[in-house]
């Protein structure tokens, strides 16, 4: 005989309250004594009772499930092909990065029982259906990363009044809520590492110029750098990714050959640096020292282990839900920003 679910009733009975004081318990309702929150709780363990969460909506509102959005400019006419889509999606899931924004987002939200929903917007068509799907009420609200400082998702969710909230100060103010590294500082750190191991020649692999972060980054060195005594870092541009590194570098020793440090503006290319002086010869750290920026998986694993400036990723990304939640809540209206500090991780590179 199939035993019936537990009830309200049932949780009410158990722990010797009303049904209605279940109800606000679990539809989160705040003038609720916190010991009888906690004879609720402990009841409704006891009786295996679980919300029935579209009825548990009606009353809150809200759906349980959060917007992960990963964002690019993509095209600003049409849509793009499913070739390219997919190729968006593998460059996504190749960057060790995201995988370290999605585990701090989780872990903020799987004690609430919050659940994200992966969305990509890489194109025009991609963006207004973002903007649909929280508008007819789907999610509770956004967690944006953008891939392209043009991204202009972020301020069709202002214009909206949509309840989002970005990873990283966006290139055009926009109303909304975001969460960042003092990267200025990030390549201050990177430097300073260098000078210490008296690097005389130095060089430097940027990310994207067009990228607010990889701008701070690099300002950030060469100011250190100069206060060291070093007016002029050769600069390659990079675009955060392996491949990239490797032709930085090529470039770099192509016009520098007697560079004795480096500084890349993520791991996976300063991973692309080592690769070329290794097979040019040049010993790491003993011919030349390697910093890398975000102290991601690749760091540990590279050869030799990376000396990175760290990028507290998860961290910050428990932030961004966290701030999304008040948004949806209530408890804030206007927006904020988050800064978090970097600081160096020394292993052998370096």
């Amino acid at each position: 005989m199939n035993r019936q679910a537990p009830t309200l009733e049932d949780v009410a009975r158990e722990a010797g309250v009303s049904r209605a004081t279940v109800s606000r318990v679990v539809n989160g309702v705040r003038n609720v004594d916190p010991a009888i929150q906690d004879l609720v709780r402990l009841a409704i363990e006891r009786t295996g009772y679980a919300p029935n969460r579209a009825a548990r909506s009606l009353v809150t509102r809200r759906t349980g499930t959060v917007a992960l959005v990963v964002s690019g400019a993509g095209n600003g006419s049409g849509d793009t092909s499913e070739e390219e889509q997919n190729a968006f999606a593998a460059r996504v899931f190749a960057d060790p990065f995201f995988g370290r924004v999605v585990g701090g987002v989780v872990g903020f939200l799987r004690p609430r029982s919050m659940h994200p929903v992966l969305m990509f917007a890489e194109s025009s068509e991609a963006r207004q259906e973002v903007v649909r799907y929280l508008r007819q009420g789907n999610a509770d609200g956004a967690l944006v990363v953008s891939t392209h400082p043009d991204d202009p998702l972020p301020a069709l969710l202002a214009e909206a009044r949509l309840p989002a909230v970005l990873f990283a100060r966006p290139v055009r103010p926009v109303a909304l809520s975001h969460v960042d590294l003092a990267h200025w500082d990030g390549g201050r750190i990177a430097a300073e590492r260098l000078l210490a191991r008296r690097c005389r020649k130095v060089a430097t692999v940027s990310g994207p110029w067009a990228v607010a972060a990889s701008q701070e980054r690099l300002a950030g060195f060469r100011d250190t750098m100069a206060r060291g005594g070093h007016p002029y870092v050769p600069v390659a541009e990079g675009g955060f990714t392996l491949d990239s590194g490797v032709a930085a570098m090529t470039a770099l020793l192509a016009e520098h050959p007697d560079v004795e440090g480096v500084f890349a503006a993520n791991d996976l290319m300063a991973q692309g640096v080592c690769q070329v002086l290794r097979e040019r010869g040049r010993r790491v750290p003993e011919d030349v020292a390697v910093v890398g920026f975000d102290d991601s998986s690749v760091a540990a694993t590279c050869r030799p282990p990376l000396t990175s400036v760290r990028q507290p990723v998860e961290d910050m990304a428990a932030a961004m839900a966290r701030l999304l939640d008040e948004h949806v809540r209530g408890l804030r209206t206007d927006p904020v920003a988050v800064l978090f500090e970097p600081e160096l991780v020394v292993r052998e590179s370096a």
